[in-house]
């Protein structure tokens, strides 16, 4: 009697157990279009971050961040071209504040030009993919003025941030294509001066040499090399540099000056007051004299310039008594599209 109770119940425990399947199905069903859906929201929430802030840019400029692109004057060249001597006269003037060396173009262009040609860079998992670069332009022009308006609250009150980039040079054209507004200083100097500059620093007990022994021995290798090695490693590296800086400035439509060590040396407050007018830049004449005085090279100290000291020589063509024969046709071969260009080289 009992087995045939059984018998009979067993269907009703198979229906039992096919509609507790079919319900755990359903809400696996159910779960993963909750799932899906809050993909799709939380995407949707994405983009509709990204429009506000480009509307706030076209709108604003700098949408929630206080620093004006158009405020903010870009130095770029390579070093030893006198970009700090350019900067002390410009931070002299009212209203202009100096943003040393922060080396944003080689955290940006240094990485992405070494991935240039590579088919990861066309991908959309790249971090700076060409398919996304409006994208991160956008985010690449925030971070910049985020960064400057904590770190210079006086520059987003008025006035200008003057930023001195010699050695972000690999990151120019970015930097110049996500701010398009801003002012762009392209500074330059014969490259064979620059690579007798470089020879001195790079010399026992000079100014560099002390600086990376005090930052704990960082790049002692380059003081290993010889003479010849460094002249032609800080060649090349002029020419990627200011082939860059030169590209970005032939793009840059907004406000830019070219200003060449030589004229600055020749005629210092003429070059001085063609910057500015270039830049479209309104200063005090008297003001910006007062501050070409302060730093003409006649009152730095004697001891502060010299053979070894980071205040050299400020003569241009020096390099005809600094560099062997073989070092100057090494410069000139390398550089020479520059030359040619810049300086009416006939080599």
């Amino acid at each position: 009697m009992q087995s045939l109770r059984a018998l009979l119940a067993f269907p009703v425990q198979v229906n039992q157990t096919q509609k507790l399947q079919q319900v755990e199905r359903r809400l696996r069903d159910q779960n993963e279009k909750i799932r899906k859906q809050r993909v799709r929201l939380e995407k949707q929430r994405r983009e509709l971050e990204e429009l506000r802030a480009l509307i706030q840019d076209s709108v604003h400029g700098t949408g929630q961040i206080g620093l004006e692109p158009e405020n903010i004057v870009w130095i770029f060249g390579t070093a030893r071209t006198g970009s700090t001597w350019l900067m002390q006269m410009m931070e002299e003037l009212e209203g202009q504040i100096v943003w040393r060396e922060p080396y944003v173009g080689e955290l940006f262009g240094r990485f992405y030009n070494r991935w240039a040609g590579a088919k990861h860079l066309e991908t959309k998992h790249f971090i700076l993919s060409r398919r996304y670069k409006e994208s991160w332009l956008r985010s690449l022009r925030r971070f910049v003025l985020s960064e400057a308006s904590v770190r210079f609250p006086g520059a987003v009150e008025g006035g200008y941030l003057v930023v001195k980039e010699p050695n972000g040079a690999a990151g120019v054209p970015i930097l110049m294509e996500a701010m398009p507004e801003s002012r762009m200083i392209f500074l330059l100097r014969d490259p064979r001066d620059v690579v007798a500059s470089s020879l001195d620093a790079f010399g026992a007990g000079s100014w560099l040499h002390e600086r990376r022994v005090e930052e704990g021995g960082r790049h002692t290798e380059v003081f290993g090399l010889q003479a010849d090695a460094v002249a032609e490693r800080t060649a090349n590296r002029y020419l990627e540099d200011i082939t860059g800086v030169k590209e970005a400035y032939d793009a840059h439509a907004g406000p830019k000056a070219l200003v060449k060590y030589e004229d600055l040396r020749a005629d210092t407050f003429g070059t001085m007051r063609r910057l500015y007018a270039e830049l479209g830049i309104d200063v005090d004449q008297g003001e910006l004299a007062r501050a070409v005085e302060e730093h003409a090279w006649e009152n730095v100290p004697e001891d502060r310039k010299g053979e070894g000291k980071f205040h050299r020589k400020a003569t241009p063509g020096g390099w005809r008594e600094d560099l062997t024969e073989e070092q100057a046709r090494t410069v000139e071969r390398i550089t020479a599209p520059l030359l040619k260009e810049f300086y009416s080289y006939q080599g």
